[in-house]
């Protein structure tokens, strides 16, 4: 073999032996990030059912978004045909009763552009009533920036629920209501196509869409300091928010509860 020849074959192996280190390494910060998050991941959650009540730093309780059951409804208050979140559609049923819309079940992809149409098609509407457990994000924000710009008022009635995804449709009202034994909570949420993915496989994903939440907060008026019970809640929990809480994020306006 000629010298330049040598050469040449000794560049290529420096290069296939940087990329090798390079592979290598990339596999030992993956395997490790890996390893520390299945304990968490495997670990079941620690909180209490929804049975327990709750109290002020004792808002964390276990999760199923088709397995929760659903607030007792005050006595002589309207039945629901629901009482668990498993019972609800599994997309966003849209039903008016005169100026109310009720929007109810899980947010789903591709429920952001049937609930814009359907708006469009509306005339005079005042309020959303929400019942949901959550769902697509990003349908939710789309959701909130339709149900803001029909100009509607947002409530939660007492026995009903707005969990995880659904907090962003209450942000979006002009005016914000949740009345006495209804639930609001969040948790962290997946973002991107694979919603299966946990956050250090789909960093990209939450970085981007954690900066688009936080945007829509913004703009609805909402404090972003509501994303501290967001990020520090695990998806198989919620963090239920006190009336308090609520008023001060001012995801409630009116005074809070009625």
């Amino acid at each position: 073999m000629s010298a330049e020849g040598r050469r040449s074959w000794d560049v290529r192996r420096v290069l296939l032996a940087v990329l090798g280190l390079q592979i290598g390494m990339a596999v030992l910060l993956a395997g490790s990030d890996i390893l520390g998050a299945l304990p968490q991941l495997l670990r079941p959650s620690e909180a209490p059912g929804f049975e327990s009540p709750v109290a002020p730093g004792d808002q964390t309780r276990r999760y199923a978004p088709r397995d929760t059951p659903l607030p007792e409804r005050a006595p002589g208050a309207p039945e629901r045909p629901y009482r668990n979140t498993g019972d609800m559609p599994s997309r966003l049923d849209l039903a008016r009763e005169d100026a109310l819309l009720r929007l109810t079940g899980t947010i789903a992809p591709g429920d952001a552009a049937r609930v814009a149409e359907w708006l469009g098609a509306q005339e005079g509407l005042e309020t959303a009533a929400l019942n949901s457990p959550g769902g697509s994000v990003s349908d939710a924000l789309a959701i909130g920036r339709s149900l803001r710009e029909a100009g509607l008022a947002t409530v939660v009635e007492a026995g009903d629920v707005c969990f995880s995804a659904c907090p962003y449709l209450l942000a979006a009202g002009v005016s914000r209501r949740v009345e006495e034994g209804a639930q609001v909570g969040v948790h962290q949420h997946y973002f991107g196509e694979n919603t299966v993915l946990p956050a250090f496989l789909a960093v990209e994903d939450i970085q981007r869409g954690q900066g688009e939440v936080m945007e829509f907060l913004i703009d609805m008026d909402v404090d972003p300091r509501l994303m501290r019970h967001v990020l520090a809640t695990r998806p198989d929990d919620i963090y239920l928010l006190l009336p308090e809480e609520m008023q001060d994020y001012r995801l409630v306006t009116d005074g809070g509860e009625s």
